[in-house]
């Protein structure tokens, strides 16, 4: 063999390996003379080559005519028939093409011969539904995987093949208040029914309307690369037979026979057994159900024991499953008059000043009644019966009927004749009647007034810090009055040098010694001397005649001690937003403090754990000492320390909190670092789910587009299609991948301002699969991917090396260099020539 054939042999070997590398020709030769021939080809192949024709000579071109459709073509010069785009069976089953070979003036040589392609039909027709939307009706508490409605789809392709085995589910169901849904659909059948939970919740009080979204896949379901469709299902629901009775009403106390039937149920299965069970513990439940529903009260009621009750009623079926949910029976024991008034007090006692005027209130006489309130059951009256002793008048008392408040009706007491008065009260329902005791004592008048035992209690010195509630002086007076009555009573009040309330005064009821205590804090700065005017009284009025003079006032002054205050702030916390890439030392807050007693206040930050702040000791200015980062901390707080230069014991504390907003200053990446996976042999259609996610805030990737890395192996090999704003699939572009992992270069946008790109390696593994569908052994690492310069180069340098050692065989070692140099240069036209085929 001469070297020169070795080297037309070397090109044709680099042609077929390059073919077999860059294009999928499953079974078909690849290359031969000019003749009739057929193919086939896939609908939807996309751009591939399809068979190389072979020129004899004086042939040098090929030329194709007929039906191309601007999708199939041939190469002139080396005869490759090729797809320049996607097929569709459904438009056209087969293509007919005629080929001749030309010679270099363009004459016909051999031909035309006849090319037919053959189209083959994939699964590229999506079911349909045979209404765009159904209708139906369900009863409440049906029970579950009982058919009420069926749905029905159609697929125009094979029905003997997969592509046309259709699944159903249900893909949205709205509104869907519960964790499962209310239906369910046989996925072969399409027959929906309630399932477990809709059998129990369904009801047409809280939701009589429910959208289903139904879809239909075809290839059994079996594979993502199934079509889908959906429909809606519009579904109603109406009520059932079996539904609580209205609210039953018992009156208390029945002489009737029991049991008594007071309602009944009706299940929505024949033949259902009917329980009673109630959730609170009672000694026992008054309350029965046969097995016709009818529900009994077995006993008299006491609405005084308990005036409502709630239990529920159940059907179960033979084998003690619940056929429908259980229903609340509620009962309300209506009451009856069988409780007789009770007196609040087996004896009331009531005091009146002896000078009293007709018609003053001087009490009332309080009863209860255990039935039903706001009832005629316990309406209560009030009548004096009798009044001991009868003097000066038996009458003296009037009791107003419907309250039971009694008063004075003349002015006629006078202690020397009674010092005490006795009524008996008749207090009567519509049934019952209950006699009450009291007992009236008429006191002296009030004519004495109380008398301090000093006009002036001089000074007293306290601290500003003393707490609230400190007793700072006692005070006493004196009344002559009768003791432990209203006339005798004193109360104290400070009537003048207290405009703020800052003191009170309590009173002992045995002895009538005041108390004045601090009802407020006091404060040095605000007010450094009271002058102090009280006032003693009793809490019945003086009689006619009698009034209250300096005898019954008294007076001192309170003077505060200073007491070195922490400094105050103007808020007790401050708030600040600001965007997370504003520069060092921007100003975000200014705080303000005081010291009560005129100290310079200095401040300081604590808990600034991330160093993001600091604080002008002088001024309070909050500014930001390093770059803010929102995705670290959103909300930061830290506390701002204010203290007296002079004494740094004496410090506030004040919260700042910053907001940080969002600026768009993390680009996008992958949701999940899981490589991703194909089964090998790859059969076409496959494609992979990948999402994007971005930690900046929702504005900022609430839209991803995504794309692949403009080089040509990524371009060959893999297509990217975004579904939505967050995920998208990867598709390979071909099957014929080898058992590796891919390193597939992923860009990812992001629609913030200004827009972020995260550029990511998605690791691909093509491998085969055990019956679960995923990888069972390990693929060997693909480092990177060479160039396609880079793979020609490495061929040709196989190449020759092996043109090396069949051409040292051959020929003789001095005519070795010269042979070497033009075998480099007709390699150099062989690569320039695979370059312009691959074009």
């Amino acid at each position: 063999m001469s070297f020169s054939m070795f080297r037309l042999c070397g090109f044709q070997i680099l042609l077929v390996i390059h073919l077999a590398m860059c294009q999928n020709f499953g079974n078909l030769h690849l290359t031969g003379p000019l003749k009739d021939m057929n193919f086939s080809v896939p609908e939807g192949s996309g751009v591939r080559l399809i068979y190389q024709f072979t020129a004899e000579p004086p042939a040098v071109s090929f030329r194709a005519t007929g039906e191309k459709d601007g999708l199939l073509d041939i190469v002139p010069k080396t005869g490759v028939l090729y797809l320049n785009g996607s097929l569709d069976w459904e438009t056209k089953t087969k293509y007919s093409l005629q080929v001749e070979s030309l010679d270099e003036e363009g004459q016909r040589v051999k031909g035309p011969y006849t090319i037919i392609v053959f189209v083959e039909d994939i699964n590229d027709n999506p079911p349909e539904f045979d209404q765009l939307k159904y209708t139906g009706v369900v009863r409440q508490n049906s029970r579950p995987g009982k058919p009420f409605m069926y749905v029905h789809a159609t697929d125009r392709d094979d029905p003997s093949t997969p592509h046309a085995q259709l699944t159903y589910s249900i893909l949205h169901h709205f509104p869907n208040p519960y964790s499962q849904m209310l239906f369910q659909i046989n996925n072969v059948t399409g027959a929906i029914s309630p399932s477990m939970t809709g059998s129990y919740y369904l009801d047409p009080q809280k939701q009589d309307t429910f959208t289903l979204v139904v879809t239909v896949k075809d290839m059994a379901g079996l594979t993502m690369n199934a079509f889908t469709s959906s429909a809606d299902v519009i579904i109603t629901v109406k009520e059932s037979l079996w539904k609580a009775p209205p609210t039953i009403h018992i009156q208390e106390n029945s002489t009737r026979d029991h049991p008594v039937n007071i309602s009944q149920v009706h299940s929505n299965e024949p033949d259902a057994i009917y329980e009673l069970f109630v959730k609170e513990q009672l000694p026992r439940l008054p309350f029965s159900v046969n097995q016709n529903g009818v529900i009994y009260v077995t006993e008299p009621l006491d609405r005084e024991k308990k005036d409502t009750y709630l239990f529920f009623v159940i059907a179960k079926d033979k084998e003690g499953e619940l056929v429908d949910k259980p229903l609340q029976i509620s009962v309300i024991v209506e009451d009856i008059n069988d409780n007789p008034p009770v007196c609040q007090k087996a004896l009331t006692v009531l005091e009146v000043q002896e000078n009293e005027d007709a018609g003053n209130y001087i009490g009332t006489v309080s009863a209860t009644d255990m039935d039903q309130k706001d009832t005629l059951n316990s309406r209560l009256q009030f009548k004096i019966e009798s009044q001991v002793p009868a003097v000066p008048a038996n009458d003296l008392f009037f009791i107003q009927q419907d309250t039971g408040i009694l008063q004075l009706i003349s002015r006629s007491l006078n202690k020397r004749i009674a010092s005490s008065y006795s009524l008996k009260v008749l207090v009567t329902d519509a049934v019952f009647q209950t006699i009450c005791d009291v007992q009236i004592h008429v006191i002296d008048i009030n004519d004495q007034i109380p008398i301090f035992e000093k006009s002036d209690y001089q000074n007293v010195t306290v601290a500003e810090d003393l707490p609230v509630g400190t007793v700072i002086l006692e005070i006493q007076a004196t009344d002559a009055d009768e003791p432990l009555t209203g006339s005798s009573y004193i109360v104290y009040e400070v009537k003048e040098g207290d405009p703020n309330k800052t003191f009170i005064i309590e009173t002992d009821p045995e002895t009538n010694r005041g108390f004045i205590k601090i009802n407020k804090a006091l404060d040095f700065e605000t007010a450094q001397v009271y002058n102090l005017v009280i006032h003693a009284t009793n809490p019945e009025p003086l009689v006619p005649g009698v009034q209250y003079n300096s005898s019954s006032i008294t007076v001192f002054k309170v003077f505060l001690t200073n007491v070195d205050e922490p400094p105050v702030f103007s808020r007790e916390a401050y708030t600040a937003e600001a965007f997370e890439n504003i520069p060092v030392n921007t100003l975000v807050m200014t705080v303000e403090a005081y010291d009560p007693e005129g100290d310079t206040v200095r401040y300081s930050l604590e808990g600034d754990v991330k160093k993001w702040l600091r604080i002008d000791s002088s001024t309070g200015k909050i500014y930001t000492a390093s770059l803010l980062d929102r995705e670290q901390k959103q909300a930061y707080e830290v506390q701002v320390v204010a203290s007296e230069s002079n004494n740094v014991a004496q410090k506030s504390k004040a919260t700042f909190v910053i907001n940080l907003k969002d600026v768009n200053d993390n680009p996008p990446r992958l949701a999940t670092n899981g490589a991703l996976f194909f089964c090998h042999p790859l059969s076409g259609g496959e494609r992979t789910l990948i999402q994007a996610t971005d930690d900046d805030e929702q504005m900022f990737y609430s839209t991803f587009t995504f794309s692949l890395k403009d080089d040509t192996d990524t371009r060959n090999n893999w297509e990217i299609s975004k579904i939505n704003s967050t995920h998208a699939y990867l598709s390979p572009k071909h099957t014929n991948f080898d058992e590796k992992v891919y390193n597939v270069p992923v860009i990812i946008n992001d629609n913030g301002r200004p827009p972020l790109e995260g550029e990511i390696n998605l690791e691909v593994n093509v491998c085969k699969c055990s019956s679960e569908k995923s990888c069972f052994i390990a693929v060997q690492r693909e480092r990177s991917w060479p160039s396609a310069g880079q793979a020609i180069g490495i061929l040709l340098g196989v190449l020759l090396l092996i043109g090396c050692i069949i051409a040292s065989v051959f020929f003789h070692m001095k005519y070795k260099e010269k042979d070497q140099k033009k075998s480099h240069q007709e390699d150099a036209k062989d690569q320039a020539e695979l370059h312009s085929l691959a074009k």
